[in-house]
């Protein structure tokens, strides 16, 4: 790329932003201004009931402890708090390659300083003074605890984050059933919506088109978000008067265009009339602007934006799908902070295809490229000094976020051997992987490494261990479920089904809830019983039993 790549950039987080204000605008609203769907349900009662959607958080305490059941999690106590500490040395944005060594050295030396502890006179003294900024260094501290057996504890906190401080990786290995890929969720769960989280699962890189670095390197860049904020001109205010101005067609013959655009807007404070260039008619159009609507029009660039309906304009149908706002406050133009969240693979790929025009050439030629293309280095190389340049500036601010790998045991070694690379760059995300393999060979060789996974990669992680879980969490798991699926369980069947739990596995118990559900309903009762559970596993083989039966029966199956 010759060109400075600037506008580029820009113009994809304005193109981000208008997406995303396009999708609300395009879903209808009801009268209280509830988005509702054709069906009259919102998205979110629409998405399926995924295997994880109980989760919501990590379930932690205030000091960083593990509650037993809280924020859908159960047990796993240890996987949760060295989770939470994960947490929040990435929302304090210490955790990825960004951070420089000299930020590492000063956060270290913020976090340790545990000398005034071993001092300290009494527990509060104690507490005042090794208190950590962030909090993930603090220690709960009970009254009758010695000094010394609290800067035990608090040099405990600190020396974990000093580990985690040389690594940016994280690897959850435990058994089948073990909750790795819930710890995972809850650690986005817990992170909210402004750090980026991407899930990715092994067997997703191999394709045909794309070789499997491009694959990885896609998600390494979805993973890495940049905030931008700009203060833009803008003329906001309520659609008193649209009007166009014709003229003579300066290529002769009877008809007219349009020379100008006049528009009126109206705020809180005061009224005012734009003269507008002809060639926002159509964005005018395009936003289906009339009378009464609450616009936004970017000054610089001529973006126009359809807000919604003022709301004096509320009571003007009894049913009528619009979303009512308020009256702009203050000055009809006015310089306003913008603030726009895009990842770097968005930047790839607004500059690798930009947008061709709306004529049937530039369509056609969009239909004739079905191949997915890579994006190249030198393009990325381009894209990343111009990031690098607005965040010196102060314009910009890069979010490291979370790419999540799960079932890792499936890469091979070019992967491995990319990934390396990944971890050593200075824009890379905080990755975490997951696996259930003990000692395995190492696809793409023929050496046998723990995980799967060479030595040399294991070295640079820090690895979590997920323990099976017991009957009574079985039986915990089992009851958030059935609530989330609105499955009325009886007591005895609850118990029921956590036996079935212990002796096949988690996610056969929690398979059977439906089935055991429709049983319910078929024998004209909403709740379910323990013969409910008993008929329906009579009528379904978990992994163990069918394992037993084809060793049993070995002669009638092909081999």
């Amino acid at each position: 790329m010759d060109a400075d790549p600037s506008p580029p950039v820009a113009a994809a987080a304005a193109a981000a932003a208008g997406a995303a204000g396009a999708a609300a605008a395009a879903a209808p609203l009801s009268s209280d201004g509830v988005k509702v769907t054709a069906s009259g349900l919102t998205k979110q009662q629409q998405q399926r009931v995924a295997a994880h959607s109980h989760i919501r958080s990590l379930g932690l305490a205030a000091d960083g402890s593990a509650l037993q059941q809280a924020g859908g999690m159960v047990g796993q106590l240890e996987a949760r708090e060295a989770a939470g500490i994960i947490v929040d040395l990435i929302k304090a944005r210490k955790l990825a390659a960004a951070a420089t060594p000299q930020l590492q050295q000063q956060l270290l030396q913020q976090r340790c300083s545990c000398s005034n502890a071993a001092t300290a006179a009494t527990t509060v003294q104690l507490q005042q003074r090794c208190s950590c900024s962030n909090g993930f260094a603090a220690a709960t501290l009970q009254p009758q605890e010695s000094c010394s057996v609290a800067a035990g504890k608090l040099q405990q906190r600190c020396s974990v984050a000093a580990a985690l401080l040389q690594r940016q990786a994280l690897l959850l290995a435990g058994p089948v059933s073990s909750g790795k890929t819930a710890l995972a969720m809850g650690i986005c769960g817990q992170l909210g919506a402004g750090v980026p989280f991407v899930p990715l699962s092994a067997s997703a890189v191999f394709s045909s088109e794309v070789k499997k670095t491009e694959v990885l390197l896609e998600h390494c860049r979805r993973a890495l978000g940049l905030r931008i904020r700009e203060v833009k001109e803008v003329f906001e205010g309520e659609v008193v008067q649209l009007a166009a101005e014709e003229a003579e067609n300066p290529h002769g013959g009877f008809g007219k265009c349009i020379s100008a655009v006049m528009l009126t807007l109206k705020t809180v404070k005061g009224m005012k009339t734009l003269r507008l260039a002809p060639q926002l008619h159509d964005s005018l159009q395009k936003e289906k602007v009339r009378v009464g609507d609450v616009v936004f029009i970017e000054a610089n660039t001529g973006i126009v934006k359809r807000v919604g309906r003022s709301d004096a304009y509320a009571t003007e149908f009894d049913l009528e799908a619009e979303d009512f706002v308020p009256v702009p406050k203050g000055h009809v133009e006015k310089k306003k902070e913008v603030v726009q969240t895009v990842s770097l693979h968005d930047l790839d790929v607004a500059n690798a295809k930009p947008q061709g025009g709306t004529d049937v050439l530039s369509m056609m030629g969009a239909y004739m490229k079905p191949r997915k293309t890579e994006i190249t280095e030198r393009l990325r190389e381009e894209i990343n000094k111009t990031v690098n340049k607005y965040i010196e500036q102060g314009v910009a601010q890069l979010i490291p976020g979370v790419l999540f790998i799960d079932e890792v045991h499936m890469l091979d070694i070019e992967c491995f051997s990319f990934l390396n690379r990944v971890l050593e760059s200075p824009m890379s995300p905080i990755i975490v992987f997951a696996t259930n393999r003990g000692v395995s060979t190492v696809r793409g060789t023929d050496s046998v490494e723990p995980h799967g996974m060479p030595v040399d990669l294991l070295d640079r992680l820090l690895i979590i261990k997920t323990q099976p879980y017991t009957v009574s969490e079985v039986v915990q798991v089992i009851q958030l479920r059935a609530a989330v699926e609105r499955v009325n369980l009886s007591p005895s069947a609850l118990e029921a089904l956590g036996e079935i739990g212990a002796q096949t596995s988690l996610r056969f118990a929690l398979q059977l809830l439906e089935p055991c559900r429709l049983a319910a309903e078929a024998r004209g009762s909403e709740v379910v019983e323990p013969n409910d559970v008993a008929d329906v596993d009579s009528l379904y083989l978990d992994a163990k039993a069918s394992a037993v039966r084809l060793a049993e029966q070995r002669h009638r199956f092909p081999s």
